[in-house]
């Protein structure tokens, strides 16, 4: 959410001398997008920022590419292609085009790696675990259910309390995660029919800038290559910063649902927008009040989008089958709805429990190797009324 946010110490105006104790420079980065024209932060370190030691390209691999998967309706259980590691490379990717990668990551290890994601911005969606995102920002803690936006060219570190049930929903964007525009005012602040205010975006805390010396290792990535930077000093040496573009947070249970008199579609549910996709997300509200309204989705086809959705918790209205952790694709151009039955059964039901992510792509999304061994079978057919 970009508003003004001013964190440890800043010299009272940009790009003028700011002096250490020992009468020498603070070195000032501005971060910012389009060029000098979009949102920005000003950074104050204690080292240059471009210092580097050594450079050199890693192989990681997070799932093939199925390149004959056929058009069709999937359903699969992210769960069973996890094998854990770290907040890097635990990740593995199931689907993905030129504005954005799907992932998940169940992360059961610790690590003193660095990771900037420098040529996409990235939304972390927490499904299970609790910890601190800790960047040249400060802290940033998290807890269950929280998105992190994080945007790109951002150093950081995913930090748990444990490391025995973590899971983290990965999801990649060439272009910035923004807050809708009718859901602002021409000043930028949050409407009153807007679904979150400003007190429900959570920027970085402060903490001490670390000022070591050594060798620390920063993974890069870069447009699906990886590269390893040796750095001389530790990267989080930032004294202060202030400015717009920043990582934060925001919970999903903060997130204040509509509710009609009959039936209102995916975009009553938005949360960020990006040039590629948007996201929404599905929570406990009430149902619709027409006496003879039906709850559950009409059947629509996609001709512009690719519909993605995870399942978080609960029972979801439209789908049978569906687990913590499943996410179903329903590419454009063929029609989609609820599976048989699912439909009267939601007649006369007066609310839902459900949680999930939503993600419509406006691209068609190729699938990776993870998804095709994944997949429940037959799923496609699980419309046909027996």
């Amino acid at each position: 959410m970009p508003y003004y946010v001013r964190c440890g110490k800043v010299p009272p105006k940009r790009h003028i001398t700011f002096y250490k104790e020992d009468g020498t420079l603070y070195r000032e980065e501005l971060f910012g997008t389009k060029g000098f024209s979009g949102i920005y932060s000003n950074k104050y370190h204690l080292y240059m920022p471009p210092q580097v030691s050594a450079i050199k390209e890693l192989s990681f691999s997070f799932g093939d590419e199925w390149s004959d998967a056929p058009l069709k309706y999937y359903h699969f259980k992210t769960g069973k292609a996890e094998g854990g590691g770290n907040f890097i490379n635990a990740r593995k990717v199931f689907l993905h085009n030129n504005d954005c990668t799907i992932a998940t990551a169940k992360i059961t290890e610790d690590t003193d790696f660095f990771f900037r994601n420098s040529y996409s911005h990235e939304m972390l969606f927490v499904h299970k675990g609790k910890g601190e995102m800790l960047s040249e920002y400060g802290r940033l803690p998290f807890e269950q259910w929280d998105y992190i936006i994080i945007p790109k060219g951002t150093t950081y570190q995913l930090k748990f309390e444990d490391y025995k049930d973590n899971k983290v929903l990965v999801v990649e964007s060439s272009t910035p995660y923004d807050i809708p525009k009718h859901f602002r005012n021409e000043y930028g602040q949050l409407t009153e029919e807007a679904p979150y205010y400003e007190r429900d975006f959570h920027p970085p805390q402060y903490i001490d800038p670390t000022d070591q010396l050594g060798k620390f290792r920063l993974i890069l990535k870069v447009n699906g290559r990886f590269f390893e930077y040796e750095l001389p000093h530790h990267p989080f040496d930032v004294v202060g910063w202030d400015g717009f573009l920043y990582p934060y947070t925001f919970n999903i249970k903060e997130y204040a649902p509509k509710v009609g008199k009959i039936h209102l579609p995916p975009p009553s549910h938005l949360v960020f927008v990006t040039g590629g996709f948007v996201v929404c997300n599905f929570v406990p509200r009430l149902f619709d009040f027409h006496p003879q309204a039906i709850p559950a989705p009409y059947y629509h086809s996609n001709v512009d989008s690719d519909e993605v959705l995870y399942y978080v918790h609960g029972d979801f209205m439209s789908r049978s089958g569906v687990e913590e952790g499943s996410i179903t694709l329903h590419p454009m151009g063929i029609p989609h709805g609820p599976q048989p039955g699912r439909t009267e059964a939601s007649i006369g039901k007066k609310d839902t429990e459900e949680y999930a992510v939503m993600i419509d792509t406006f691209k068609p999304l190729k699938l990776t190797k993870n998804v095709q061994s994944t997949q429940v079978e037959d799923y496609e057919l699980s419309w046909l009324e027996k």
